[in-house]
């Protein structure tokens, strides 16, 4: 896919070609149609600069990648350059055409960031001073303007107004041009974000969906086969078969124990906050049912401030504490044994923010990239689904709240996971079938 500079290059290109043919028509159009005099010579010279400056960029940009900004930059202002040329070959600031000046304006502020911007602003507003000091202050001596210099004094102070009207109108151009081109980049990221949560709660719902009807289909298959099984060990312990003949048979009930909880567990982490009652409790308190019974616990080295322990916030509990349990899982698996894992949960002028710290080898970009969808992981065959990040942020979501995943490879991986304060007090509403409860009720 192409970057946005080397677009808005190819666009300049086109309207440079524009502007050569419509600046050659105009110029002979005004000296062979209307009769006014011009210096062809040297106007055409001018206009050559500019063709053969184009068609070297043109070439140029077919081989560089990136295109950087200073580059455009740099263009446009030498059009500002040569369009001062121009202007003062045929008639300086008396020339209708030095209005184009604001075409060059108003372009910058819609592909160049501010800086670049108030910068060929600055330019044009100088290169239109310099033909009031050619021809207007300091007129050179015996050229037509020497002579006319006497006869527009009672207009001089109009034509020093029209180049402080030229300077406000540009910088209200910039500001407004930017202002509203920052507004709809800013709609754009807006909607690119809702697109995605809600592409996220899509897929939420569908693995909901995938899970409920998985578990209904399966659980008679399932069952039959776990009485089959139990049935024939009994057969085979009255009849003293080998040890290692019942072993395997206990261990087709074992994974068909664990087909079950794996689907109940889909089901229920799937659905987690859908209907649950909201609890208000300490945040502390989730993190501590998060951790209770938790292979590994004693690695986990908490840092809580005070305010966790003080405040209640309104949140899905249960789903809530299994959230945090799968982030805090992960790291422990990823750190190694007996290596730790920090947790720290301090509550901000925002909301809470809860990081989690790994001493694991990092994740490379690619898998960082795909880290948080849904059945992705690059654990060992059975010791995940790849499902715990893409429900926490589901769940924080609902929250008002987000995740984000920061790893270095051979620098461990960092979890942030935040939410306003009050929970979902501060949404505008529920999610259906939940409810608010106190603790105890």
């Amino acid at each position: 896919m192409r970057d946005a500079q080397a677009i808005n290059l190819s666009w300049l290109l086109r309207l440079r070609w524009g502007a050569v043919v419509g600046q050659a028509a105009i110029i002979l159009g005004a000296h062979f149609g209307l009769g006014m005099t011009q210096r062809l010579v040297p106007l055409f010279a001018t206009i050559a600069v500019a063709a053969a400056s184009n068609a070297a960029l043109g070439l140029w940009a077919r081989r560089e990648r990136p295109i950087r900004e200073r580059l455009l930059w740099a263009v446009m202002a030498l059009d500002v350059v040569l369009l001062t040329v121009l202007l003062d070959l045929s008639g300086g600031p008396f020339n209708p055409f030095s209005a184009l000046y604001l075409v060059h304006i108003a372009l910058a502020a819609v592909v160049l960031r501010a800086g670049w911007t108030w910068a060929l602003t600055g330019l044009a507003i100088a290169s239109f001073g310099a033909l009031f000091v050619d021809h207007l202050w300091f007129p050179s001596e015996g050229s037509e303007q020497a002579s006319a210099h006497h006869h527009i004094h009672d207009v001089r102070m109009h034509l020093e107004g029209m180049w402080a009207a030229f300077a406000l109108a540009a910088g209200f151009i910039v500001y407004f041009v930017q202002r509203v081109t920052r507004a709809l980049a800013a709609r754009e990221a807006e909607l690119v974000d809702a697109r995605t949560v809600a592409a996220r709660h899509e897929k939420l719902t569908a693995l909901g969906t995938l899970a409920a009807g998985a578990a209904h289909e399966l659980s008679t298959p399932l069952s039959t086969i776990a009485v089959a099984a139990r049935e024939l060990e009994r057969q085979l312990t009255r009849k003293g078969s080998e040890a290692a003949t019942l072993e395997d048979v206990q261990l087709i009930r074992q994974q068909v124990a664990r087909c079950r909880d794996i689907l109940t567990q889909m089901t229920l982490d799937a659905g987690a906050s859908q209907g649950e009652s909201m609890v208000e409790l300490a945040p502390a308190a989730l993190v501590e049912e998060a951790l209770e019974g938790l292979p590994g616990r004693e690695r986990v080295r908490t840092e809580l401030d005070a305010r966790t322990r003080e405040e209640r916030e309104l949140v899905p509990a249960h789903a809530f504490a299994r959230a945090i349990r799968g982030v805090v899982k992960n790291a422990l698996q990823a750190s190694g044994p007996g290596a730790p894992v920090r947790l720290g949960l301090v509550r901000e002028a925002a909301g809470w923010r809860l990081t989690v710290e790994d001493s694991g080898e990092g994740m490379p970009a690619e898998v960082l990239a795909r880290a948080g969808e849904p059945f992705f992981t690059t654990k060992a065959p059975g010791e995940g689904m790849g499902l715990g990040l893409f429900l926490t942020r589901a769940v924080l979501e609902q929250l008002g709240g987000g995740l984000v995943l920061r790893s270095t490879p051979g620098q461990g991986t960092t979890v942030v996971l935040t939410w306003p304060a009050g929970g979902l007090r501060q949404s505008a509403a529920l999610p259906a079938g939940t409810s608010r409860v106190k603790p105890g009720t």
